[in-house]
């Protein structure tokens, strides 16, 4: 049965109706049988998402990989497993970022309708379709394809946040972006420099030719050079899984800067990089230099600051790889290498390159 959804409407005229897609009931997703690697993960059959009244169904083009799916997919750190689920995750169902078209909306969604194309996280978005808060959806960009509108979300907003909310970077800062070549790094370089601010970045050699690509100043080859020997030194250092001591990190530091340590892939089972991250927040009051944990806002407000960015010009969402959907595992085998630049973006849609017009 096909039920239809109002459309927009000019003065003095009656609601034009706008049929809605016929929604199956089931759908072949991604899905992790426990905590583990690539070889958990898998394709199965399971029930199409509903929806809660403040929701939105999107039929997912495209969606995104991140270290945040990683961390997911293997359960780390520990201590997060009352969180998500003690022998398995209670969300079988792989993925955050999406980009797609809405399929359903809840009672309660005022900002989109029916086939709008949007952009943002949800949860499951390996998948045909799946359920996304609205406050965490933006209108898709119009000038990208799905697979770049797919990968905007999870790294750019924590790239945004990091520079404008906990550094709050200003024109002529000096900037070092540590881990700069990854889905973060890549986007918190092109942040920094819309902001003004002159970027200094980190990277190994294969990919100083991409960071000079994303318009850094200054690129330091760090199987080469330790940037902390070079005497410089900057107002804002964001770490991007670099996992330098605190005490190096004070040493790239003005007497008045900031770093922002985004995450980390180091550490133990238990507490992962959050025990470096608890030592910055316990030493930095005392002292002039500001050592800040980003906890990232999963916030449309700033998600649209960011595409407005992408709109102006001024942030492009590199793509270091795509892959289908049924290749998800290789593609996640892929992000565990660090050979990736930028994002992975998996293709849920047969058609989800090239951008769509309109």
């Amino acid at each position: 049965m096909t039920t239809t959804t109002p459309g927009p409407t000019t003065p003095g005229q009656a609601e034009p109706e706008r049929p809605s897609p016929v929604v199956p009931a089931t759908m072949s997703a991604v899905v992790q049988d426990g905590y583990g690697g690539p070889e958990v993960m898998g394709l199965a059959e399971v029930p199409v998402p509903s929806i809660g009244d403040d929701e939105v169904l999107v039929a997912v083009q495209a969606a995104g990989m991140d270290r945040g799916t990683w961390h997911l997919l293997h359960g780390r750190p520990l201590m997060v497993r009352p969180a998500i689920g003690l022998r398995r995750p209670r969300q079988p169902v792989m993925g955050l970022d999406l980009a797609g078209t809405v399929a359903a909306v809840g009672s309660a969604v005022t900002r989109f309708a029916v086939g709008d194309r949007v952009a943002g996280i949800g949860r499951g978005s390996f998948a045909p379709y799946a359920a996304a808060l609205e406050r965490k959806l933006v209108p898709a960009p119009a000038s990208l394809p799905w697979s770049q509108a797919a990968v905007l979300a999870v790294s750019g907003l924590t790239a945004y946040q990091a520079l404008h909310r906990a550094a709050r970077v200003e024109p002529g800062m000096q900037v070092l972006v540590l881990g700069a070549s990854g889905g973060v790094g890549s986007y918190a370089v092109q942040v920094a420099k819309a902001a003004g601010a002159e970027v200094t970045a980190v990277c190994s050699t294969a990919k100083v030719d991409f960071v000079h690509g994303l318009g850094a100043d200054h690129v330091v080859d760090r199987t080469r050079e330790d940037v902390a020997d070079s005497g410089h030194r900057f107002d804002i250092v964001v770490d991007i899984a670099g996992d330098p001591p605190l005490r190096t990190l004070r040493r790239l530091l003005t007497p008045t800067g900031t770093a922002v340590i985004v995450g980390s892939e180091q550490g133990g089972r238990l507490l992962g990089g959050f025990d470096r991250q608890l030592r910055a927040v316990a030493t930095s009051p005392f002292g002039r230099q500001r050592l800040v944990v980003l906890v990232s806002r999963e916030d449309h407000a700033d998600l649209q600051r960011l595409v407005d960015l992408v709109e102006a010009g001024w942030v492009t969402p590199r793509l270091g790889a795509t892959y289908p959907l049924e290749d998800a595992a290789d593609a996640m085998r892929r992000l565990e290498s660090g050979e990736v630049r930028g994002k992975i973006a998996i293709l849920v849609a047969a058609a989800a390159d090239p951008a769509p017009t309109g």
